[in-house]
């Protein structure tokens, strides 16, 4: 036998059930055990996939309706004090709350998980954390899966990489130091899961630990044998450590030296570090179809890696994705218009379901050899040489320009403290000037019109007039509002990355390919499966007609390269780098256009640029060398007056401030609100040579920052950057918020900036 197993499951649903009850609720359209319904039948609508593709077990405790960190949080006893909440205790709309925030409380802190586009909440932990056991979360869908007839199999992410991923607050202090009192209420909460009369019959659990793949201190790194020696002491289950997005090679004596059952390791990822772990005498699992990437893998490849391991193992092999699902579409069997449209690309495909049923094929096979299943595996390599082969990938044009660029294409004519005297001459803004930056709210209007604009029910040029007149409503509400720099508001546009995709070639689209980047927010990336070039001006006359509008500076919206990739699928068979340079070469194009006719502030946005860091730290500038390029090479040939900002949000870059200086644009917006400026703080202690604005308040809460709030953080924020290059703004885009609150956010971050100016003045 050999035993097929999984590390989590999508939460959304097939058709992103969950994300619409949870906006429902949040609205009062529905009560609370309507989307307790939901949730348990998208449970149980999983487990039944999984059992279907004769999973050994089924993954429980995965299921969230917001973040699994948050649940931890929830857990442990660890949400933050600052709302009064009783973790004991907690309600549902106490629970969002801590992820959206109040009227008395900003929302918890929210970052990328490890270098994925996946967001969590952030722990905080401070000196005098206490904790306290409340697994009721993990348990009733142990309890749910158990009365279905399921083999369950609980994941919990474990206490090292928990503690790892929270921020320190208040009083200085070691949050490793919190070890100790973590770890039994740990026990408690993995002893609940097994507890007898309630969810008796789990054998085993998985315990995360992708913190290993970092690099961890050694204080940190040596804890791991005490902890994993109590739980063996005292745990009343056979553990699962499981690590994923890297290699763990460096700590495999460690890690086989731990009492647990078993280890997981990713080999799509970091496919080398199997020669490190496969004399491992204990359950080894090896995660062997992507996780993270939607390319069909070629099965008899996987089979060519596992059949050597499963004699060697026998029954000890264990075989897996290589991380949770979660950042995998549902299903591509929806796919129709993809399969009618692009017939060859949909057979390269494979999304969360058809994984599933790819690890079925390899486990039978494992089981009773490849002809049991030739048909699929001929199936596999046949779609495998097709890609290889197929004319639909490689464009001679788009190598030979990347070949052929000028030498510095990627730098700037002059130096910023040249460019900024220009700039400014033209520009003549007060001093803190604001801006917001980019989107404005996506109405049900903007969404009914685009939906019935795809469907041919409203032609081409009755969606133009309606976004037109979104765009002139947006132009006008910032006229009134006495912004500084407007922007057009997007509403033309479904998602930032998919937009820029839908007009470049060498790009293709899902109808239902949806991932969860955060809560309810789902975003679905754009497929990179081949070269790409841009065929057309995508933004140019939008920006145009914007300006047409408005005697103010218009500013032009794209989102970088880097952004592009990061948030796309990507094509795994060239270099990343190579893939995110073509994309930067066809964006030059896209911003000289916005130059020539009039858009001389133009924002190129990164959001992103942080996430695609390796987890090694030792790999990084080879990534900030090639992504920094990127960038640059992005408004390669510009004017100097032409002012490029940029923006980036989520992350944390107090250890890459030198690539971001690097990078060289003339304004850098950042979102900061949440840490209280803490982000801020390195910019300043780095001296950052050029023009920043920070984020003054959390656009992912609907609640209305008050006037003390905004004030306090832009006087943090003039404590270190100098009053002539500080920028006012929000967070981020706005498309998620409502008008009332964007307008009346807005008009409280205006007033305090003209509060501000005067004082200065």
């Amino acid at each position: 036998m050999t035993t097929f197993h999984l590390s989590g499951f999508p939460r959304v649903g097939a058709k992103r059930e969950l994300k619409f009850a949870q906006e429902r609720y949040w609205r009062g359209e529905i009560a609370e055990a309507d989307l307790l319904d939901i949730a348990k039948k998208l449970r149980e609508i999983n487990w039944q996939h999984q059992a279907n593709a004769n999973a050994d077990f089924v993954a429980v405790a995965d299921f969230t309706f917001y973040d699994h960190i948050l649940d931890l949080q929830v857990a442990t006893g660890a949400i933050p004090a600052r709302f009064g909440f009783d973790s004991q205790n907690l309600t549902l709309d106490q629970y969002f709350q801590l992820a959206r925030g109040n009227k008395t409380q900003f929302a918890i802190e929210m970052t990328k998980w490890f270098d994925t586009n996946y967001h969590y909440l952030v722990p905080e932990f401070h000196k005098d954390t206490q904790f306290k056991a409340n697994p009721a979360h993990y348990v009733q869908q142990i309890c749910e899966a158990k009365a279905l007839g399921h083999k369950v199999k609980p994941t919990i992410v474990g206490p090292l990489t928990f503690l790892w991923l929270g921020k320190e607050k208040g009083a200085s202090f070691n949050r490793l130091d919190l070890l100790n009192k973590l770890v039994p209420v740990y026990v408690d909460i993995l002893n609940a899961l097994t507890a007898e009369g309630v969810a008796e019959g789990v054998e085993y659990i998985q315990i995360d630990e992708p913190a290993l793949t970092l690099d961890l201190p050694a204080e940190w790194i040596a804890a791991y044998k005490a902890v994993y020696a109590t739980f063996a002491a005292q745990v009343n289950a056979k553990l699962l450590l499981a690590t994923y997005f890297g290699s763990v090679a460096e700590h495999a004596d460690l890690l086989k030296s731990l009492p647990v059952a078993g280890l997981h390791i990713d080999l799509v990822r970091a496919p080398e570090q199997l020669s490190a772990f496969e004399n491992y005498d204990k359950i080894l699992s090896v995660g062997v179809i992507d996780g993270r990437n939607i390319w069909r893998a070629n099965l008899n490849q996987v089979l060519d890696v596992v059949e050597p391991l499963k004699a060697k193992l026998d029954e000890r092999l264990w075989i897996a994705p290589s991380c949770s699902l979660l950042h995998t579409p549902y299903d591509l069997a929806v796919e129709t218009q993809l399969q009618a449209n692009k017939p060859e690309l949909y057979q390269w495909l494979a999304f969360t379901l058809q994984k599933i049923q790819e690890l079925r094929v390899i486990k039978t096979a494992l089981e009773q050899g490849r002809e049991a299943v030739q048909a699929e595996l001929d199936a596999s390599q046949a779609a495998a040489d097709a890609r290889k082969n197929s004319r639909e990938i490689h464009r001679t044009c788009v190598a030979e320009r990347l070949a052929n660029l000028p030498k510095n294409a990627d730098q700037r004519k002059s130096p910023f403290a040249e460019r900024i005297k220009l700039q400014n001459a033209w520009l003549n803004l007060p001093l803190l000037p604001t801006t917001n930056i980019g989107s404005f709210p996506q109405t049900t209007e903007i969404r009914h019109a685009r939906a019935a604009f795809k469907k041919g029910d409203l032609s081409l040029a009755d969606y133009e007039a309606a976004m037109k007149k979104e765009i002139e409503f947006v132009v006008r509400e910032q006229e009134k509002l006495d912004l500084d720099v407007l922007v057009h508001g997007e509403a033309e546009r479904n998602d930032m990355v998919e937009y820029f995709g839908e007009l470049l070639d060498g790009f293709a689209f899902t109808r239902f390919g949806w991932v969860q980047s955060y809560g309810s927010r789902c975003v679905k990336p754009p497929v990179i499966y081949g070269d790409v070039t841009r065929p057309e001006p995508m933004t140019v006359r939008w920006s145009q007609y914007a300006q047409s509008l408005t005697n103010k500076v218009m500013k032009g919206m794209l989102t970088g390269p880097v952004t592009i990739l990061q948030w796309s699928f990507v094509r795994n068979d060239i270099p990343r780098s190579t893939v995110c340079k073509q994309i930067a070469v066809a964006l030059s194009d896209e911003v000289l256009d916005l130059e020539k006719a009039g858009i001389k502030v133009i924002q190129i946005d990164e959001p992103a640029i942080r996430e695609g860091l390796p987890l090694k730290r030792a790999d990084w500038d080879a990534y900030l060398q090639w992504a920094g390029e990127a960038f640059r090479l992005s408004s390669m040939g510009c004017k100097d007056d032409t002012q490029i900002h940029t923006h980036m949000c989520y992350s944390e870059f107090n250890d890459i401030l030198p690539a971001i200086a690097a990078l060289d644009a003339d304004v850098i917006t950042i979102e900061t609100s949440r840490s209280d400026m803490e982000l801020l703080t390195a910019f300043g202690d780095f001296k950052y040579p050029n023009d920043i604005g920070p984020g003054v308040y959390d656009i992912h809460s609907p609640r209305v920052p008050t006037a003390e709030e905004i004030e306090h953080l832009l006087r943090k924020a003039l404590q270190v950057v100098p009053k002539e290059r500080l920028w006012v703004n929000p967070d981020c885009g706005l498309k998620t918020r409502g008008w009332p609150e964007t307008i009346a956010a807005l008009k409280v971050m205006v007033d305090v900036t003209k509060k501000l100016r005067a004082e200065l003045a």
